[in-house]
């Protein structure tokens, strides 16, 4: 419980965030089996790309590829946003979002491998329809032109998404670089820079973040947009779906809130700040789940009943096809996943909080997302009438997550896994609102931080 910190005292939990800020050492065990998938994974998908499962292999790296990029910059978004509305109730987690900003480098290897050596396998089919389009169209969807359209949203997103992380790094640097061990402290004095905690800094900071983050918004609506278009619409390029790009950077944003209940309760319990991570953080963060969920599913009907009561035989088609024979059960999983077993799993108080539950339903609108992405690319591109799942759909699959969880653990074991200022904004304000009694009336007196004994009658 918030409770329960030792000693109570508020110095001394400052004290164990600056440590745990410069704990990284301790994600060694994510470090080891993201390791191990993306061996096993890059073993699998070698062995099958030099067969006649090539195509196969391919396919689920562009999968892969539109999940884990839409996660990446989802939970960039999720800070930027938190950084323009001066959010302050999700100081202890919100650097669990930010450390998946260095899997950038990974999206951008595997963008440059699709658009050269993978684009035959995923986008080839595409040549002789392309012929049939309007002029205008056809040149938009052309490969140089594709190219340099998702060039050009991923620099920026992935610019401005890295100056909103570098500039928090530099205050908590600042602040726990006494703390790191020799190996590290020049590094983190330089991540520092000229930052010295005072007001006028601060607030300088505060000023760059705002900006930041505007700036990262409309580029994330932008680009992802063009990496739904590009990425999955064009795939069949004579439907179309104007929500389509919506759709997908919010989904992406709901995973973003998803991955971070995860990744909070495994970084709480590995630094030992589970205390600090409150139940009415939890509470909070489960909240947003719940009510990005229902969004998504508002995105999704949008889509599907205007198709539906146009019945107009090339809009029908893409649903139609995902919809009927050896893929209703996907999309049926799919609807599962994504509304149904999270909007029940998050409809009460309790189940919000408690972090075993909130932990299942959170892998299980994660897990039928990546379905959802499967769903969208795979029937079009794929030369079987149904899905398949085998070595060379594991291997990719299995190289993405390995390769994911390493990069967030070398986060971990480079940067500031926890921000020391940010996470005592949060606590102190918890203190303050306890002690006024302005709380909401479903959170109990240990879901806020506070000394012991202090609890109301």
């Amino acid at each position: 419980m918030a409770s329960d910190i030792p000693a109570g005292s508020l110095a001394e939990v400052r004290g164990r965030l600056a440590q745990a800020a410069v704990d990284g050492g301790k994600y060694s065990m994510m470090l080891g089996v993201g390791g191990g998938l993306a061996a096993l994974g890059a073993i699998l998908a070698g062995l099958n790309l030099t067969g006649e499962n090539a195509e196969r292999v391919w396919h689920l790296i562009h999968v892969n590829w539109i999940y884990f990029t839409g996660l990446t910059f989802g939970s960039l978004a999720l800070s930027a946003v938190h950084k323009v509305v001066n959010a302050k109730w999700s100081g202890v987690i919100l650097r669990f979002a930010q450390a998946n900003v260095l899997f950038l480098p990974v999206v951008w290897v595997f963008f440059l491998l699709l658009m050269t050596v993978g684009y035959e396998p995923v986008w080839g089919h595409m040549h002789e329809e392309l012929h049939t389009l309007p002029h205008g169209k056809e040149v938009w969807l052309s490969h140089p032109v594709m190219f340099g359209r998702l060039f050009l949203s991923l620099a920026l997103m992935s610019w401005f998404g890295w100056k909103i992380v570098r500039t928090d790094i530099a205050a908590d640097a600042f602040l726990s670089k006494g703390k790191v061990d020799a190996g590290r402290r020049a590094k983190w004095e330089a991540l520092a820079g000229d930052y010295d905690h005072s007001a006028a800094a601060q607030e300088a900071l505060t000023g760059r973040q705002i900006i930041s983050g505007c700036l990262y918004v409309v580029v994330y609506a932008l680009g992802m947009t063009c990496i739904a278009f590009d990425g999955m619409m064009s795939l069949q390029p004579h439907w179309f779906s104007n929500l389509f790009g919506g759709w997908y950077f919010m989904g992406s944003f709901l995973g973003a809130h998803m991955l971070l209940n995860l990744m909070q309760m495994y970084g709480g319990n590995t630094l030992g700040i589970s205390d600090l991570i409150t139940g009415k953080q939890r509470h909070d963060l489960g909240k947003l789940c719940f009510g990005f969920t229902i969004f998504w599913t508002y995105l999704m009907w949008a889509q599907f009943q205007v198709i539906w009561y146009a019945n107009l035989p090339e809009e029908t088609g893409f649903v139609f096809a995902r919809l009927y024979g050896d893929w209703l059960p996907v999309g049926q999983a799919v609807f599962l996943g994504m509304f149904v077993i999270p909007f029940f799993g998050f409809l009460g108080v309790e189940p919000k909080k408690t972090r075993p539950w909130a932990m299942l339903v959170a892998t299980i609108s994660l897990t039928a997302l990546f379905t959802e992405r499967y769903l969208m690319i795979v029937p079009t591109v794929s030369k079987g009438a149904a899905p398949q799942f085998g070595l060379p759909e594991i291997g990719p699959t299995a190289l993405f997550l390995g390769l994911f969880l390493v990069m967030h653990a070398l986060f971990a074991r480079t940067y500031p896994i926890v921000s020391p200022r940010l996470a005592e904004i949060t606590l102190k304000r918890e203190i303050h609102h306890f002690a006024e009694e302005h709380y909401d009336a479903t959170d109990e007196d240990e879901d806020y931080f506070h000394a012991p004994g202090t609890a109301k009658a």
